[in-house]
C-alpha cells in the first residue's frame, strides 16, 4: 500500500537509478561485454590450436584466460598475449632465426605462407629494428589482419583449397615445424638433443644379424676393429707357438 502511494506522487516510476543512465561499455568501447563460459573456452581452444597447434594444461595462460572471459580483452588481445608469452619464446623464438621467425608468425596470425624472399626480409628488418614485440605489433596492426580478422575473430589458415587444385594446401604445422636444422645441429654439438644417427641406433638395437650384414659404422665399425686386432693378434701368437713347437730340438 505504502509503494503504491509514494508511486502515485513520483514523477517517474520506482526504478533504480542505474537504468537512467548508459551502459559503462557504451560510454568506454573499450570495455567489452563478458563471454559466456562455453562460447569463450571454444575460443580459448582455438587461440591454443592456432599458435601452439595444441591446446596442452602447461602452456595455458590463466591470466590472460581470465581478462578474454570477463570482456577485458579482445581475441586479437589474447593472440598478442599468447605470442609474447614465456612459452612461446621458449618453444619458438629462441630456437628461430629472423627469417625462420617470420614464417611462423606470418603462418600463424596472417594464416597464410610468407610472400617469398622480399616479404621475409622486409619483416626480418622489423624485428632487428623493433624486437619480436615490435613485429608482432606490426603484424597485428596491419590491414591485412585487421580486414581478415578484425578484433573478434580468431586466425586461421586460409586458402586452403585453390581453384584447380585436387589437394588443398599443406597445413601451417605441418609445414613449419617448430625449429630448424641449424637450432638441431647446434643442440646436437653442445650435447643437449640427441642426433638422428644415435637415436637409429638405439631403437633399432645390435643383434647378431647386423653384425654379419649391414656395413659397420659408428661404435659397430670400433666393436669390429678391436675384435679384428684382438683376433689377428691371437692368431699370429698361435701360428708362431705352432712354428717354434716344429722346429724345436727336444
Amino acid at each position: 500500500m505504502a509503494t503504491s502511494s509514494v508511486g502515485n506522487l513520483l514523477p517517474f516510476k520506482l526504478v533504480t537509478q542505474n537504468s537512467r543512465v548508459n551502459r559503462l561499455s557504451d560510454a568506454f568501447p573499450d570495455i567489452r561485454p563478458e563471454q559466456s563460459t562455453g562460447a569463450a573456452a571454444e575460443i580459448i581452444e582455438k587461440c591454443y590450436r592456432q599458435i601452439f597447434f595444441h591446446s596442452m594444461s602447461c602452456d595455458r595462460e590463466p591470466f590472460l584466460e581470465s581478462q578474454f572471459k570477463d570482456g577485458s580483452i579482445t581475441i586479437r588481445d589474447f593472440v598478442r598475449g599468447l605470442l609474447l608469452s614465456e612459452r612461446f619464446y621458449r618453444g619458438y623464438v629462441a630456437c628461430s632465426s629472423n627469417y625462420r621467425l617470420v614464417e611462423q608468425v606470418v603462418g600463424r596470425v596472417l594464416g597464410r605462407p610468407v610472400f617469398g624472399e622480399d616479404e621475409k626480409r622486409a619483416w626480418a628488418v622489423v624485428i632487428a629494428e623493433k624486437g619480436f614485440a615490435g613485429f608482432v605489433d606490426e603484424i597485428l596492426d596491419s590491414p591485412e589482419y585487421m580486414g581478415r580478422f578484425g578484433y573478434d575473430s580468431v586466425p586461421e589458415q586460409v586458402s586452403r583449397k585453390l581453384p584447380g587444385r585436387p589437394i588443398g594446401e599443406i597445413p601451417i604445422y605441418q609445414r613449419l615445424p617448430r625449429y630448424g636444422e641449424e637450432w638441431r645441429d647446434r643442440m646436437v654439438n653442445d650435447s643437449l638433443m640427441m642426433s638422428v644417427v644415435e637415436f637409429n641406433k638405439i631403437s633399432n638395437p645390435l643383434t647378431v644379424s647386423r653384425l654379419i650384414y649391414e656395413k659397420p659404422e659408428g661404435r659397430i665399425l670400433k666393436f669390429w676393429l678391436a675384435f679384428l686386432v684382438i683376433a689377428a693378434s691371437t692368431s699370429v701368437v698361435i701360428v708362431l707357438s705352432v712354428v717354434n713347437a716344429m722346429f724345436t730340438i727336444r
